[in-house]
């Protein structure tokens, strides 16, 4: 039996081949909240019949149903981070070994999302220790938000959605991985500059967020599918955005930006032990085209002047809007 509490809990997840078709758990994720939920629709036979006051039981029907993944505050470790960074950025990924060292590079430039699923699996324990499995089916991230502050582990919240969620999977066993160490802020680096790879150091940073916004269509529903959906697909434009928080300290490197409207690159990366060689644990955000928002520095009290920009990603017409680097000792995803 286990703990009858969030502490008995599990969350793990495994990659599928066909949208939609169940494939255990192999991913087991520690975040601090997991959560599957069902999501039904129904209608309800509304007719009149000689003074009935109350739409009779037998006339409600579920007509189509689906789910919702949410994981808050999963802290981005040095392995076993990649299948969740292929979902979230789509396209086909390999590790690349570094100069027949341990070290493996995955890089994740952003890429459509289709045929990118998962079988997600939550454990639920009851009070009396029982855990119960929730299986999420056909799980698609629709929205993903890196951050990280001062004296914070760098963390991801995902949103998914899903084409089923049964309670018939049987309970996979968890395993979590070894030899794994959490992103932190005093590993962050924060680059800006004409491009990615001109990008050098800009201060002033005391934290960051990312947000990738998967606008896919969710509803296509069909006849013929027993009130499932088929596969969503991308319907609208990427949204990538965030916020920088400064304090004023050189002006060139975001109020002047700001003020002028100015194009540039933004690198902020994670660098943390050296796996061999040159190469290091890391995990990099490139985005080669911001614009900053939001307003000018300004006093609002007798401490230092501190101001948050919100910016958005887009395309420089060469280089991907945003790609992820991931650099460990996983030889796959």
């Amino acid at each position: 039996m286990a703990i009858g509490s969030g502490i008995g809990s599990q969350f793990g997840m495994a990659p599928e081949t066909t949208y939609g078709t169940y494939v255990a758990p192999t991913r087991f994720y520690e975040a601090r909240s997991a959560r599957v939920s069902k999501v039904k629709n129904t209608a309800s036979w509304d007719g009149l019949a000689a003074g009935r006051m109350v739409d009779r039981a037998d006339g409600r029907a579920v007509t189509t149903k689906g789910g919702r993944v949410e994981l808050s505050d999963l802290v981005c470790t040095t392995k076993d981070m990649g299948l969740l960074l292929n979902l979230i950025m789509g396209g086909t990924v390999a590790p690349v070994q570094q100069a027949a060292t341990a070290a493996w590079l995955q890089t994740h430039p952003l890429a459509d999302t289709y045929g990118k699923m998962a079988s997600c699996q939550s454990g639920v324990p009851l009070v009396g220790g029982t855990v119960t499995p929730r299986t999420a089916l056909g799980s698609k991230v629709t929205s993903a938000t890196f951050a990280c502050a001062v004296d914070q582990l760098v963390t991801v919240s995902v949103e998914m959605d899903a084409r089923d969620v049964v309670d018939t999977e049987v309970l996979a066993a968890a395993s979590y991985g070894t030899a794994r160490r959490p992103f932190h802020f005093g590993q962050m680096a924060v680059k800006t500059g004409a491009t990615v790879a001109g990008a050098t150091a800009a201060d002033g940073v005391r934290g960051f967020s990312l947000t990738v916004e998967r606008n896919i269509k969710i509803d296509q529903y069909y006849a013929n599918g027993a009130g499932l959906k088929d596969q969503p697909v991308t319907a609208n434009k990427v949204g990538i955005t965030g916020t920088l928080n400064t304090d004023y300290k050189t002006a060139a490197h975001w109020a002047d930006r700001f003020r002028d409207d100015s194009q540039f690159a933004l690198v902020v990366e994670f660098v943390g032990a050296n796996i061999a060689s040159t190469y290091f644990e890391t995990l990099r955000f490139a985005l080669s085209a911001i614009y900053l928002n939001g307003d000018s520095p300004g006093i609002t009290g007798p401490d230092v002047v501190q101001t948050d920009f919100p910016f958005q990603a887009y395309f420089d017409l060469t280089n991907p809007a945003l790609s992820i680097d991931y650099m460990s000792t996983d030889v796959a995803l």
